[in-house]
């Protein structure tokens, strides 16, 4: 299943990411591309992830000072921007690899396409790995690993949940049942023709 490899392959980059753990180490995919492109491309969308959302923990010490918090905020969002041009690449291999399936006539469209409930699994990555860690904390409560521990197995479910429904998603594209539309995100703010502010330093 292709859920299996995913969270096995995000669970190997937030591991790599923990061994250093700190947002300015060096990426090295261990996966080549031309070889083993979406294995490729999984890793690094996690990496992506992981990375941000160790900025997010740090942006948000109140204690920050003002001229790192812009540089850092800077970082977030060209990281967002990272993260949206990796789920449109993972969608183009998808959208490759079942190039050739004959749509059903009464095919269906999913609310999502699977790079984008790829992007959910990752995250729910993140959160089992850290709520994990917060579950088994030695200076931490009896009460507040007990509490850490219930969420964990909430997430654990919808972790099941989630890659149940992706499998089932991308059988539905294999065999003609639903069919794919990508929509590029157009995103503005980054944009210097399309976000005012920008347009008018120019």
């Amino acid at each position: 299943m292709f859920s299996k490899e995913a969270n096995t392959i995000f669970q190997k980059a937030i591991k790599d990411y923990h061994v250093i753990n700190t947002v300015d180490q060096a990426f090295e995919n261990p996966y080549d591309r031309t070889t083993h492109l979406i294995e490729h491309l999984l890793y690094r969308k996690c990496w992506i992830d992981t990375v941000q959302w160790h900025y997010e923990d740090i942006i948000r010490d109140p204690n920050i000072d003002p001229v790192a918090a812009l540089t850092l905020k800077r970082k977030i969002d060209a990281s967002n921007q990272d993260r949206t041009d990796m789920v449109e690449y993972i969608d183009s291999y998808f959208l490759e690899k079942y190039n050739d399936v004959a749509v059903k006539d009464n095919a269906t469209i999913n609310t999502e396409s699977p790079a984008w409930a790829v992007d959910r699994l990752s995250i729910l990555a993140l959160k089992v790995f850290h709520m994990e860690e917060e579950a088994n904390r030695t200076d931490a409560s009896e009460a507040h690993k007990a509490a850490c521990q219930s969420k964990l197995d909430i997430l654990l479910e919808q972790r099941i949940d989630l890659s149940t429904a992706l499998d089932q998603l991308l059988e539905d594209i294999s065999n003609g049942k639903k069919y794919m539309k990508v929509y590029k995100q157009m995103k503005m703010y980054n944009d210097d023709e399309l976000n005012p502010v920008l347009r008018s330093r120019k």
